[in-house]
């Protein structure tokens, strides 16, 4: 019987592949004329993703790897057989790939800089049409209108916001400038998309490993996996959260299985990514040389800016104030939840209050040998305090959930993914109030009276459990 549900899940897997495939090869990119078929695409390929995690859970042990992992490869490749569908980002991940390829740091120049007009490829920057009413671009709303610094010129591009300079940290420019390495500039999207592909079915195994040396069930490794979410926005769409989440993960394991310095390092380059991982440090500081982890990956991230300094100097900071200030995080606009009972500075206040909560509770009440639990509640409630409009920022909690079993949390992730097809700021507001409801409710229910007293004991005494000291923490 086992193994009739081991082949009723591949059976799933393969159709939810089919899905994956059919909506990247067959609805184009993201525009409001067809928000209904993204979001019909989305719920559909979501509703047979949980009935193949329902299913697999039954499966016979021996499938079970074989499975998550095939699975995620397969969904993996169906997720590649198109383009970027929701968004441009990976188009300015390859436009500093090949300006770094070049000998010039990316923070130096914007991309629709007269200096760096000899090296645009021309999928990057079609050349304009002419017509009765002037020049226009080619291309739909994948190619947008610039202009050169100098001339003035009219510039078509696939890259956003071309007239501002990147905004992503120097571990990101560095996996950008690894991933066009070995490709030449006329390569496309593909080459992140393969190495997304790569990352995803990484962090499946790793996952494996973890819940095999935590005593849980392998199964649930298939959340990271086979989730949409990821085959989307993490390969599709070739987010660099995909990059931040496995350096994320692997570094968290590394401290919570004593190894708190080359834990620290990973750490140090996953926030050197994105810089959001920096919020999973406090579930893992619970334990006297886990802190080790905190120096080691200050150092890490403040190594990997230093050739960029040199280069560039203050301009490394690149569009992250306007960036912050766009998303309206700069006036308290951006927080959807508290902006709706506190106005501008009051909602930044709270937003911050309710962070550092989370993180009190997340070093207080996280297991030192496994503080994935941790991990859930800070990143978690750091999500829906913020609530940002773009669903990739979820990829770092997913592997947290499927380490806990907590998948009520990926609720989340489905609001967000929402609120992309349909950008509403009311219909958002009660998706994530949604989402809160869905997360109190199962966890109220899973909670056991020890539950309870656990971690009454562990935030009023401290009481954890604590594992015995190792020979060496290195």
């Amino acid at each position: 019987m086992r193994t009739t549900f081991a082949v009723g899940a591949a059976i799933l897997v393969v159709a939810l592949a089919a899905i994956v495939a059919h909506g990247v090869t067959g609805l184009g990119f993201l525009t409001a004329a067809h928000r209904t078929a993204f979001v019909t695409w989305t719920l559909t390929a979501w509703g047979v993703f949980a009935g193949a995690m329902i299913v697999v859970r039954f499966a016979d042990g021996r499938w079970v790897p074989a499975l998550v992992v095939g699975g995620a490869a397969l969904i993996g490749v169906a997720a590649l057989l198109g383009p970027p569908n929701t968004s441009t980002d990976s188009a300015r991940y390859a436009w500093d790939g090949i300006v770094q390829l070049h000998g010039i740091s990316p923070y130096a120049h914007v991309p629709a800089s007269h200096a760096l007009a000899d090296l645009r490829p021309a999928w990057l920057f079609p050349s304009p049409i002419d017509g009765a009413a002037g020049q226009s671009c080619p291309g739909g709303q994948r190619i947008m209108v610039t202009h050169d610094t100098v001339t003035g010129a009219f510039v078509c591009t696939a890259i956003n916001r071309a007239t501002v300079p990147t905004i992503y940290p120097p571990m990101a420019e560095l996996w950008y400038a690894l991933v066009r390495l070995p490709v030449p500039g006329t390569a496309m999207y593909l080459p992140m998309q393969v190495a997304c592909l790569i990352v995803s079915v990484g962090v499946s195994a790793g996952l494996l490993v973890v819940l095999r040396r935590s005593g849980r069930p392998l199964w649930w490794a298939a959340l990271w996996g086979w989730c949409p979410l990821v085959a989307s926005e993490g390969i599709t769409n070739a987010h660099i959260d995909m990059l931040g989440a496995a350096l994320t993960t692997a570094g968290a394991a590394l401290v919570a299985f004593r190894r708190p310095i080359l834990g620290g390092i990973v750490l140090g380059a996953a926030t050197a990514t994105k810089l959001i991982p920096a919020i999973v440090y406090p579930a893992l500081l619970n334990r006297r040389r886990s802190w080790w982890a905190l120096p080691v990956g200050i150092a890490t991230f403040a190594l990997l800016y230093v050739p960029y300094v040199i280069s560039t100097g203050i301009r490394v900071i690149g569009f992250l104030p306007g960036y912050l200030s766009e998303e309206g995080y700069d006036n308290g606009t951006r927080f959807t939840l508290i902006s709706a009972v506190l106005p501008g500075s009051a909602a930044t206040v709270a937003v911050a209050i309710v962070v550092l909560v989370a993180a009190f509770l997340a070093w207080r009440l996280a297991d030192p040998a496994a503080p994935w639990s941790g991990e859930v509640l800070m990143v978690g409630v750091t999500l829906l305090a913020v609530s940002p409009r773009y669903p990739w920022y979820v990829l770092i909690l997913v592997p947290f959930i499927a380490l806990t079993g907590r998948w009520e949390w990926l609720s989340i992730g489905l609001a967000i993914l929402l609120r992309q097809m349909h950008p509403s700021e009311h219909s958002f507001r009660l998706s994530l109030l949604a989402s809160i409801a869905v997360i109190v409710l199962v966890s109220a229910l899973r909670a056991t009276p020890d539950d309870w007293r656990r971690w009454r004991d562990r935030l009023l005494h401290d009481q954890r459990r604590r594992p015995a000291p190792a020979a060496s923490d290195r």
